[in-house]
């Protein structure tokens, strides 16, 4: 059985920095066409943020480039997003998802597994 654990959430400052995990079980990270990190802030539709394929290409939304880094270390089966100079519109509960295809993986719709989140909470 797949599962995706999301860990590194918390409160921070503006212009602070957070690390976010997502530890995979029942399946190799390796193995996955793509994983991705989504959120949702209250009232607000999930969105993507960013992606990893398995040829570590990386796609991320406008709103968090060149804040944001998304990385994975096989070893540890483990997926990180690295966020640096939040804001408060960063806020949100942060998701980790999976796909088996590497296509079209910054898709809320798209995404075969997912964690349960990870709350992100950013003061001004």
């Amino acid at each position: 059985q797949v599962q995706l654990v999301e860990s590194g959430g918390g409160s921070v400052q503006a212009g602070g920095s957070l690390r976010l995990s997502c530890t995979a079980s029942g399946s190799l990270i390796s193995e996955y066409g793509c994983m991705g990190w989504f959120r949702q802030a209250p009232g607000q539709e999930r969105e993507g943020v960013a992606s990893l394929d398995r040829f570590y290409i990386r796609t991320y939304a406008d709103s968090v480039k060149g804040r944001f880094t998304i990385s994975r270390d096989s070893a540890k089966n483990t997926l990180y997003l690295q966020m640096d100079s939040v804001k408060p519109e960063d806020t949100a509960v942060y998701y980790c998802a999976a796909k088996k295809t590497r296509f079209g993986c910054l898709t809320v719709a798209g995404m075969d597994y997912w964690g349960k989140g990870t709350l992100v909470t950013i003061s001004s």
